[in-house]
Parts: C-alpha cells; structure tokens; sequence
C-alpha cells in the first residue's frame, strides 16, 4: 500500500487531497497517452471515480490494489488489460453505464440519467435494433414519449 500512495502523491494536488484534472494530465503524460484515451476512463471505471476529473486517495487505493498495480510501468502494462475487461460482455454493460452517468453530469442529475440508462437497455438491449442513422436527438424525443407514456 505504500508504493500505491507514494504514486498517489506523485500526482495528487495537496491541498485538495486527491489528484485533480492537472494530477490527472501529468499521469497519462507519464503514461504516454492522452488525456481523452479511452482507457483513462477505463481507469477511472476500475477506480470506482465518483467525479469526473478527479480520483480520490481511497479510490486510488482500492482500484490500484484491484488491478494488482503498485507502480507507474505496472499501470502501463495493465492499461491493455482494462481494455479487455471491458470487451467481455458483462463489463462492457457495466463500463457502459458507468461511463455514462460519469461523463453526463450524473450527479446532479442521477434520477434522469438512471432513467434514461433504463429506456436505453430496454430499447437496445443486445443492439440488434440499433439504427446508427438514427439521430441522437430522435432517441431522445423517444425516450421523452417513453416517460410520458410511464408516468399516465
């Protein structure tokens, strides 16, 4: 546990506490990666992160010891491995989510976006009725059809 937070303090902000979007940038340029690579979500998916941005000491602790990581070439190594995970049905159902209410403001508005998530696993449940021309915005006006028709 001792290497894993003396990697924290590698790149947690101090005064904050946690590793902030600046902490978060200087990883994955020490990982060699950008910022916006997929994986780093990954990361966050497996840390359990609670806000975007930003990976808390307890987090850390948790999903390094989870990956079996206790160093910088070790998270390295494992980035391709989270890839994996991820591609294994159940995982990517889970990463899916997560990385929704993640990225979409999920906190403020976690009833909407766990509603939401609903009409889309009952509407795309295995993605065979998936129509990639169909335009986000007419999803939406479909999901909001679907809650009207809930709530009467």
């Amino acid at each position: 546990m001792e290497k894993i937070d003396r990697l924290f303090n590698t790149y947690a902000n101090s005064s904050l506490g946690m590793i902030d979007p600046e902490g978060i940038e200087a990883l994955c340029a020490d990982l060699g990666v950008e910022y916006t690579d997929v994986r780093i979500l990954m990361l966050a998916w497996k840390l359990k992160a609670e806000k975007q941005g930003y990976f808390t000491q307890d987090e850390w602790q948790t999903g390094l010891k989870a990956l079996g990581v206790d160093s910088l070439s070790k998270l390295k190594k494992a980035l391709p491995e989270l890839e994996k995970e991820v591609e294994k049905p159940l995982n990517y159902e889970d990463f899916y989510t997560y990385a929704f209410r993640y990225c979409l403001t999920g906190v403020q508005f976690r009833r909407q976006v766990d509603t939401l998530v609903e009409y889309l696993k009952i509407s795309f449940p295995d993605l065979q009725n998936y129509d990639a021309n169909q335009a986000w915005p007419l999803i939406l006006d479909n999901f909001v059809e679907w809650m009207r028709e809930k709530q009467s």
